[in-house]
């Protein structure tokens, strides 16, 4: 009998609820634009040159946005089922769920169930708050009336899949496909799109990561609704029931490879400074399977370093390393140190370091385009100079000096003597000149730029050795291929590419520093299966280490030192910290491009100068100041 007064007792107040919102729904306005016009913050994806995911850019709000025709048919019953079983035929308020959850409410003196539909549930997430009033349930139901006058169904679960919180970091139904399970949403099962569906009413107890279980209790019972409903037929019901899948503990800020995102950011954020919000897709040139190569080849001997001298020693030792496809400009990895999360300064783009006699080459070729070839003479003898009353003694790194020699032997053990030498009887006004001419501004008149004391980033350093790695052509470089708005709109980027020597001339010196990798001070750079060109470098005090190379295919820059700029402990030199990074990373290099060209080639009528062999001492690469 109670139960009967109760039950009438409700569908009275119902019926004048109805009234009510029909009363006011004529004179009620409130905007409703942001709905309509749904554009919530998106999250940017980053991928590499191949389509993987490389990173996940947000500002607050995770949000991988999915059209409707995304959304598999199974995903859509399974919400409908558990949050709002009528809402096709609904007009935004369920007068039948209202009455229940009254009847349910009154019996228990309390509030027990509620009655909101998928339509109140995006209105209250995207206008209103979540404060639990009377005044914000009927504005909650008015307006809902007037959505569903302006979106169709399809548009509002859209809109509403997108907006909910799935826990874990995730918002919208999409990212937390691809963060749950590794899948994007037409590739998940039943069970999956049951687990998805369940986490929005409570997401940290039903979050599939902290709570497996609960989780799977949660989605085995929206299952059994769905077959309830009659929406699937036993075998489906089974199946799903039974499925047990795997779920990644994947984290929200997703980066795989955080210093080439954020040298693709710097270049991007002032063009787009909506870049973390405006849901845009990046394709970048990184090869993630390079990218990780290079991390791991870095940081490898980084640990050898720390083991060696201790981490007290090393306390602001770091490192950097850039590689290119140099025909193109296409960075293929770039490392900005060995662990962004602890120091996210990017030493790649953001360094200026002295480049040591990793510049030599570049004064060669200077030599090369004025008639200095191989087998030229210079003098690797002790000079001494005297600038503004100082007075100044270079050195040889093992402080011995050969006498006259060829260029070639010069530059195979990185004699600076015999370095400068060459500028004198080339002339530091045309050096100065031809050097600017290859992109290097602000060069000083005085001969410390033979030993390397031009300041630069290992960024710049890579551009300005394309011109020796490409046969004389310098090509500017390229770490985003491509920009997609959401809207459709793409930009594309492109190189630069500016003749600057002949491609003969750039071989006398790609000849010459293939002898630094055979016999001379980058030796630990040599890897097996292929011909490798390059230069060491360091600087004075042992403040900067390099080793910058080439095969015929890919072009890498290694980088270490002290943050500080302070000396490195132990004598640690390019060729001995350095060039081993560089044959580590190259060996995967060829592992994952066997196709690559193995040898250099030599252009006709090239000036090879004299090819013999000078037997060395030397039995660890050398470098020293401005070496």
């Amino acid at each position: 009998m109670i139960i009967r007064y109760v039950a009438a007792g409700a569908v009275i107040i119902t019926t004048l609820l109805i009234f009510l919102l029909i009363y006011f729904y004529r004179s009620f306005s409130y905007d409703l634009d942001k709905l309509i016009n749904y554009n919530p913050p998106i999250t940017t994806q980053v991928f590499d040159a191949k389509g993987r995911l490389i990173a996940n850019l947000f500002e607050n709000e995770n949000r991988v946005y999915a059209a409707y025709e995304e959304m598999p048919n199974h995903l859509i019953e399974a919400l409908v089922a558990t949050e709002d079983t009528a809402f096709f035929e609904h007009k935004g308020i369920s007068f039948e769920a209202i009455l229940r959850a009254l009847v349910k409410d009154i019996i228990a003196g309390k509030a027990v169930e509620g009655a909101s539909t998928i339509t109140q549930q995006l209105i209250k997430t995207t206008l209103l708050s979540s404060e639990k009033t009377i005044s914000r349930k009927f504005k909650e139901a008015l307006i809902s009336f007037k959505i569903e006058e302006k979106l169709t169904k399809q548009q509002i679960l859209e809109r509403y899949l997108n907006q909910i919180y799935f826990g874990h970091g995730y918002y919208g139904i999409k990212t937390a496909a691809w963060g749950y399970f590794h899948k994007n949403l037409h590739e998940i099962t039943l069970k999956e799109a049951a687990i998805l569906v369940g986490l929005p009413k409570a997401p940290s107890t039903y979050d599939p990561v902290k709570n497996y279980e609960g989780a799977m209790q949660r989605a085995n019972a929206i299952v059994n609704r769905i077959r309830y409903l009659g929406w699937i037929d036993d075998a489906a019901h089974q199946k799903a029931i039974a499925e047990q899948p795997k779920v990644y503990n994947e984290t929200a800020g997703f980066n795989r490879a955080p210093y080439a995102v954020d040298a693709a950011l710097r270049a991007l954020a002032p063009q787009y400074p909506d870049i973390k919000s405006g849901g845009y897709r990046i394709d970048l040139t990184i090869d993630l399977d390079l990218q990780d190569a290079a991390d791991t080849a870095l940081k490898a001997q980084y640990d050898d370093a720390v083991k060696a001298y201790g981490a007290k020693n090393l306390a602001n030792f770091n490192g950097a390393l850039i590689s290119v496809e140099q025909s193109t400009g296409d960075i293929l990895a770039l490392s900005g140190g060995v662990d962004f999360y602890k120091s996210p300064f990017n030493r790649v783009v953001q360094a200026k370091r002295q480049a040591g006699s990793s510049f030599k080459p570049f004064i060669y070729l200077v030599g090369a385009e004025n008639g200095y070839y191989q087998d030229a003479l210079v003098d690797d003898s002790p000079k001494s100079y005297t600038f503004g009353g100082r007075e100044w003694n270079p050195q040889n790194y093992d402080l011995k000096f050969e006498g006259v020699i060829t260029l070639r032997e010069a530059l195979t053990h990185s004699k600076n003597l015999a370095t400068i030498d060459l500028v004198e009887k080339i002339g530091m006004d045309t050096v100065k000149k031809e050097l600017n001419r290859f992109g290097f501004r602000g060069i000083q008149a005085d001969l410390s730029v033979a030993l390397g004391s031009y300041t630069l980033s290992p960024y710049d350093m890579s551009e300005a050795y394309t011109i020796l790695s490409n046969y004389g052509t310098k090509v500017s470089h390229r770490i985003v291929k491509s920009i997609k708005a959401r809207n459709g709109q793409t930009v594309m980027f492109e190189s630069k590419k500016e003749n600057i020597v002949s491609p003969e001339i750039a071989y006398v010196v790609i000849d010459m520093m293939m002898d630094v990798v055979t016999r001379g001070t980058g030796t630990k750079a040599a890897t097996p299966g292929t011909q490798v060109a390059g230069k060491t470098g360091t600087t004075n005090d042992y403040r900067d280490a390099w080793f910058c190379g080439f095969t015929p295919s890919v072009q890498t820059l290694v980088w270490f030192g002290n943050d500080d700029n302070k000396p490195l402990p132990g004598k640690m030199t390019g060729g001995v910290v350095a060039a081993p990074v560089f044959a580590r990373y190259n060996a995967a290099v060829l592992n994952f491009r066997p196709s690559s060209k193995r040898e250099f080639y030599s252009p006709d009528g090239v000036l090879k100068g004299g090819t013999e062999e000078v037997e060395t001492n030397e039995t660890t690469p050398m470098a020293g100041e401005g070496h």
